[in-house]
């Protein structure tokens, strides 16, 4: 799925008409953002090249040219740079590949400076509200500037955050970030 078309046309006049409902009887100003995936991790494409392509050239060898050091080498360069580029073209095998806490580093690292960006710190009252989504790592962060934090709970926030991330997975994103949730009228 990517992210353009993650929302349909209806699910997004309805995300529109929720924040609107939410901004017009709050003081908080709220974006959305959906992205394919937060980094390219290109240590992902390596990492798997090298242990898959290395394990499998370590099998052809063994079994059928005898330990031979240059045939290993060669099938070693070959697998490794196949399965490398493969494992691009295969999400769920490339986030094998890359540690839990470097995915986390780099989604929050992206959502904070989209929140930047898009300027939600420079909102009056200082009331912005940032959903943001990265649907390769399955994650969901939701930043808010300090005049939000006065009043909702950075746990309050996360709870939100992961009954999105299970939407996502459920296919219903939509009817999760729409939820009202009682939080909101402290905004």
């Amino acid at each position: 799925m990517k992210a353009e078309n993650f929302f349909s046309a209806r699910e997004n006049a309805e995300i529109a008409a929720a924040i609107k409902e939410v901004e017009k009887n709050t003081t908080g100003e709220i974006a959305v953002m959906v992205v394919d995936e937060s980094d390219s991790y290109p240590e992902g494409n390596i990492l798997s090249g090298v242990i898959l392509g290395g394990l499998v050239s370590l099998v052809i060898t063994e079994l059928f040219f005898a330990d031979s050091l240059t045939v290993f080498m060669i099938f070693f360069a070959g697998l490794s740079l196949g399965t490398g580029w493969m494992t691009e073209h295969f999400p769920a095998l490339k986030r094998i590949f890359i540690p839990k806490n470097r995915i986390a580093e780099l989604v929050l690292e992206q959502a904070v400076q989209s929140f930047y960006e898009k300027g939600l710190h420079k909102t009056r009252d200082a009331t912005g509200l940032f959903f943001f989504v990265s649907l390769f790592e399955h994650k969901v962060w939701i930043l808010a500037d300090t005049g939000i934090y006065s009043r909702i709970s950075q746990q309050e926030l996360q709870v939100y955050a992961s009954d999105m991330a299970k939407g996502i997975r459920q296919g219903n994103a939509a009817e999760i970030l729409c939820r009202k949730s009682p939080a909101w009228a402290r905004c």
